[in-house]
């Protein structure tokens, strides 16, 4: 954690204290609330990486990714809401497109809250989502699998591959009309109160001032594939809350401090390799870290768990919910890269030697 707070990270802790960490496992059971995204929005963490001349703070990625630790530490579907908008405003900030004048400042300051409908474009050659020039734009047709924040947020940053293998990512408005339907909210074993919807796309037209960028697919995936092999920091904020929870039990102090080391050295070395200025190096320890990271958030909330014994199955109890975050995690922005290193790492384990 930073020695001397930024005043956004100073906020985001204000926030889980006050607000997020006493109704997380009210708000686990329901929906996340629109007082909570007011809440959000006010705190200024939505412009964290914006430019300053766009209204935002213009931060380092360091202030960015303890932010999002906190969050998601403490309150799962919050931060699963607001992480989608961060994509959109960097994708934004490097975009001359005539869009970027129109959503830019209010994405930054909070007055829209964005979600993002592109993870699909992985699935290629399989094409979930088709993208068609018209006169004027693009059409999008197909399904969009999973997008969260439906009916929370307020735009969304859609992607749709052409026939010629280029991805269009333009920004739409998030509710239904012609061309667009969702699904009802899906039941989750975690983050269901995100409200993760299905989209059906038949026809949707977006005028070509909402496109924000066109990229050759292999150019995307040379960009995507290094990116998710970084570390999530909300692993760390999940791992960290789960062990502060251990720490208040009796008994716990050598697990813990066992599990805060190891956390404490990933922590180090994966942050050090998301600020290498070559995104495209060092690909395989990337996913290594990403591995370890997993397995030191997996045995903290198993350890909370653990020590707190039956109490800890109620669902008014955070070493439940903690759990069932972590297993979220263990999929979340996946690409099929990472999932071979994690089944990878996991089959030594799996071995029974003979009698």
């Amino acid at each position: 954690m930073t020695t001397t707070p930024h005043p956004l990270v100073a906020r985001a802790r204000r926030l889980a204290r006050d607000l997020l960490v006493p109704h997380a496992e009210q708000v686990d059971r329901a929906e996340v609330p629109a007082g909570h995204l007011a809440a959000v929005r006010e705190s200024g963490v939505l412009g964290v990486s914006a430019p300053r001349e766009y209204g935002g703070a213009g931060a380092p990625d360091a202030v960015g990714r303890e932010i999002q630790e906190i969050l998601a530490g403490a309150c799962g579907s919050t931060w699963f809401v607001q992480t989608q908008h961060h994509t959109p405003v960097r994708m934004l900030a490097r975009s001359g497109s005539p869009v970027r004048e129109r959503l830019l400042r209010p994405l930054a300051t909070g007055e829209l809250l964005a979600g993002i409908a592109y993870a699909h474009v992985r699935a290629y050659p399989r094409v979930p989502v088709r993208a068609t020039a018209e006169r004027g734009g693009w059409r999008f047709d197909g399904t969009v699998p999973w997008y969260t924040g439906w009916g929370l947020n307020d735009v969304m940053l859609l992607a749709g591959v052409t026939e010629a293998a280029e991805v269009v990512f333009a920004f739409t408005e998030a509710r239904e009309r012609p061309g667009l339907r969702a699904s009802p909210p899906m039941r989750l074993a975690a983050l269901t109160a995100a409200r993760t919807v299905s989209l059906e796309l038949d026809g949707l037209r977006v005028p070509e001032e909402s496109v924000v960028l066109r990229t050759p697919r292999e150019k995307f995936t040379l960009v995507d594939i290094p990116r998710s092999a970084n570390t999530s920091p909300a692993v760390f904020g999940v791992a960290y809350a789960a062990l502060r929870l251990l720490e208040g039990a009796p008994g716990t102090e050598e697990t813990a401090g066992a599990l805060r080391a190891g956390l404490d050295e990933v922590r180090r070395r994966a942050y050090a390799l998301a600020d290498h200025p070559v995104p495209r190096e060092n690909v395989e320890e990337r996913l290594a870290l990403r591995t370890r990271a997993f397995d030191l958030m997996r045995a903290a909330t198993t350890a909370a768990v653990v020590a707190g014994g039956g109490r800890a199955m109620s669902l008014d109890n955070p070493a439940q919910r903690l759990a069932r975050e972590g297993m979220f995690l263990l999929v979340q922005g996946q690409t099929a890269p990472a999932r071979e290193s994690h089944l990878a790492s996991l089959a030594p384990s799996l071995h029974i030697k003979g009698k």
